[in-house]
């Protein structure tokens, strides 16, 4: 592997990089911070969202429409954030999007009260209300995706950009184990889904208010670098596109297909385990000579599950960074990809075909602890994104490359919705699996090494 004498005079490991992440200036650590309260309080509930709307009284194919307006607000976000940012200064940009994601949870916690409404002669169903929560809720995460990649490209050496990803992700993700499994708790207090996960909403919204204060009294914008810049619209859009790194051209189009498979049917995941499996947990533990009952409900189950899920992605995420520091970036993506595309059928089929060997719950513990290596890819995924950029454009080239990325994946939820609702699951799972392999095939044939690791 060839390196670069220079830049690995220092060596980087994990745990040196995110003590020098949060070791940088206190906006980025504010930041840091607040990303972890609203990634607790969007984790705790975007995942249980589709089991909500169907509560609610949603179809199939409207989950698959929320899934792709979920895509809409992804890949149109990012740019009028920083537009914002710029405007109205770094430090009210934030308190605005924490407030504005804040009062998105609030308004997924009064939708059952709501009820149904008429207005002129049109009939709002209650569920109306969870896509426009959707529209509040993501506002903070239009902020910070750009700037994160920039300060870690900044922070690390070229040759250990997967073990710095590696290490902020880690940090990050803690709050995707902490939030699923937290709801599950909250969930599993009340019988009836509707009542229980407004508890969930409820957290959600004090972490939301906790999150928005923090970094409204702590943030110093004064010495602000991320998103310096004037937005200069339409137009920049297009010259970042034209002068995007050639080695991302490979990549994008095989992450596109592989997280176009992953959206057609990532909002159905829910409804796999609470209502084709209806896999929910019943027993006794003896534990010190104590008996104690163990009674999830589905819905809680599925909390647990994407706990397992991540304590799989938070131990291998670190191993998989040094790995690439071996045999290169593109090996290590090309895995993480392959379990995106894999996944979809793992999930439809495997529980039955294990239950002549275990019961559907344990084969639904190892089906998600499968999912989990998904995020093992992940840092050196990020590396390989950014390495090729040029100093200090790793936030535009990140932004570029999202924007198109996402944009392109828009349709995908909506896709998986009419097959889920109009043929059936296992052709909608199935469809989504074939994608995704060809997206991995594509970019394990064509996809390119960043140099560093080469």
């Amino acid at each position: 592997m060839s390196n670069d004498a220079a830049g690995d005079s220092e060596e980087t490991t994990p745990f040196e990089t995110f003590r020098q992440f949060l070791a940088l200036e206190r906006d980025v650590l504010v930041v840091s911070l607040a990303m972890f309260a609203f990634s607790l309080g969007f984790q705790m509930t975007n995942r249980f969202l589709p089991e909500y709307l169907v509560a609610l009284g949603a179809s199939g194919f409207v989950v698959g429409l929320f899934g792709t307006f979920g895509n809409v607000i992804s890949a149109l976000y990012p740019y009028p954030g920083g537009a914002i940012s710029d405007r109205i200064g770094s430090r009210y940009a934030l308190t605005a999007f924490g407030l504005i994601s804040t009062v998105g949870f609030a308004v997924w916690l009064v939708a059952p009260a709501v009820g149904t409404i008429t207005v002129a002669g049109a009939t709002i169903e209650p569920w109306i209300w969870i896509f426009v929560g959707l529209v509040l809720a993501q506002a903070w995460k239009s902020f910070g995706l750009g700037a994160t990649f920039a300060v870690v490209k900044q922070a690390t050496a070229p040759s250990r950009l997967a073990a710095g990803f590696a290490s902020t992700e880690t940090f990050r993700r803690t709050a995707f184990l902490i939030g699923p499994v937290l709801a599950a708790i909250l969930i599993d207090l009340h019988p009836a889904f509707t009542v229980s996960f407004r508890y969930v909403l409820a957290v959600a919204v004090v972490f939301g208010v906790v999150g928005t204060l923090v970094q409204h009294l702590l943030y110093d914008a004064s010495g602000d670098t991320v998103g310096g810049g004037r937005f200069e619209g339409v137009a920049q859009i297009r010259t970042d596109l034209r002068e995007m790194p050639d080695p991302l051209r490979p990549l994008l189009i095989g992450d596109t297909l592989v997280r176009f498979a992953n959206g057609m049917v990532y909002v159905f995941f829910v409804l796999v385990v609470t209502q084709i499996f209806s896999a929910g947990v019943e027993t006794t533990v003896a534990v010190g000579g104590f008996a104690y009952d163990v009674d999830l409900s589905p819905p809680a189950f599925f909390g647990y599950l994407l706990g397992v899920e991540m304590v799989v992605a938070l131990l291998t995420m670190v191993p998989a960074a040094r790995l690439a520091e071996r045999v290169g970036l593109k090996p290590v993506v090309a895995l993480g990809f392959f379990v995106y595309g894999a996944f979809p059928v793992v999930l439809i089929y495997a529980p039955e075909a294990l239950s002549s060997v275990v019961p559907v719950q344990w084969a639904l513990v190892l089906v998600f602890a499968f999912s989990g290596l998904r995020f093992a890819g992940l840092p050196s995924h990020k590396a390989l994104i950014v390495g090729p950029a040029e100093q200090g454009a790793g936030g535009r080239v990140t932004g570029t490359y999202y924007l198109l990325r996402n944009t392109i994946v828009i349709p995908s939820a909506a896709i998986g919705g009419t097959l889920w609702d109009f043929v059936s699951p296992e052709v909608a799972f199935t469809v989504a699996a074939a994608i995704g392999i060809v997206g991995t095939g594509y970019f394990l044939v064509f996809g390119e090494e960043f140099e560093a690791y080469a």
